[in-house]
């Protein structure tokens, strides 16, 4: 089951792990599309997300045609 935060069910990618989810959610981000406002830097400096987490978002992105912030 998902965690719910502010009513807000998360989207990000199944294949994502637990630590990055949490890590994320805790920084704010509750939908992929929130992420367009965070530079890959900035999510690398969350606690529990690393490599490879970025790497499965940057894609997920990519295929809605959107991108972290330059």
């Amino acid at each position: 089951m998902e965690k719910k935060t502010n009513g807000i069910e998360p989207d990000f990618p199944k294949n994502i792990g637990k630590p990055a989810q949490r890590a994320l959610l805790s920084a704010g981000y509750h939908q992929l599309q929130d992420l367009t406002s965070a530079t890959e830097k900035e999510l690398l400096d969350l606690h529990g997300f690393g490599p490879k987490a970025l790497g499965i978002l940057r894609k997920a992105l990519a295929e809605q045609g959107l991108h972290f912030k330059v």
